[in-house]
């Protein structure tokens, strides 16, 4: 193999020590979620915008709010819903049958900085989306979705993110599982070599933001859910890389 089609493989990251920036994602993580949580009109109002009120029954509660929202009953629009959602998990498939190709084909074509990319794009897929949002997060914090709240046609308070004093019981909006996905699929940039790169950045980076603004349209999320969610995946991704990257400065020092 070439050394030109091994530099192809280098883990693309921004210029600078890959520590700060998984600290500084880290750290705005938490700083957005202070906000959202000290300011919940901010995902009231949002989600207010795609709800449609209409007049109640004549044996709707008194001070109910009947209504929905459009958007999650388009068709088509549902149909780019199921391939957003499955998208992130099609790609694991094929990123983990390269990585078992990389070690197939080992000895001197072993490319040891392809095989490292494929191990940090599994890695994060599986520590964010779903160990720590869709098995810890949407599972023990119970916040309801918008469509569930009194505020839009449902039968639960409405809790403002971080809060764990919802009453849903599975399957929760704290965070959004779709959009720690999406945020998933737009690290996956970085790791993608030329030319191939360039000619998949824009699509990938359009799916990774509207797939959680669907989110937000269908009512099934609050504003709070998708940004937390997407920006989770990225904390994860760019601490995975600042590890491996730790992990090589100290191998390579040890044989200097």
């Amino acid at each position: 193999m070439s050394a030109r089609t091994r530099a192809s493989w280098r883990v693309r990251q921004p210029d600078g020590d890959t520590t700060h920036a998984f600290i500084g994602l880290f750290c705005l993580w938490w700083l957005l979620l202070l906000l959202f949580n000290a300011f919940p009109q901010i995902d009231i109002d949002v989600s207010a915008h795609f709800f449609v009120r209409e007049a109640c029954s004549a044996s709707a509660t008194l001070g109910e709010n009947c209504g929905y929202f459009p958007y999650r009953h388009e068709t088509y629009l549902g149909l780019l819903r199921t391939l957003f959602f499955r998208l992130p998990y099609l790609i694991a498939i094929v990123l983990l049958w390269k990585l078992v190709e990389c070690y197939w084909h080992c000895g001197t074509t072993f490319n040891v900085t392809r095989a490292r990319a494929f191990k940090i794009a599994l890695g994060s897929l599986i520590i964010g989306p779903v160990i720590l949002t869709n098995l810890i997060l949407k599972t023990y914090w119970g916040r309801p979705r918008p469509s569930q709240t009194l505020d839009f046609g449902g039968y639960l308070d409405f809790v403002q993110a971080g809060s764990m004093a919802g009453r849903c019981v599975s399957n929760c909006s704290f965070i959004s599982g779709e959009a720690a996905g999406a945020g998933w699929v737009f690290c996956l940039i970085f790791l993608i070599p030329q030319p191939a790169r360039s000619a998949l950045a824009l699509p990938l980076a359009a799916i990774s933001f509207l797939a959680p603004a669907m989110r937000v349209a269908f009512g099934a999320h609050y504003l709070s859910d998708v940004v937390l969610g997407w920006l989770s995946s990225v904390v994860v991704f760019a601490g995975l890389l600042a590890l491996t990257d730790s992990q090589q400065r100290e191998k390579k020092l040890k044989f200097e």
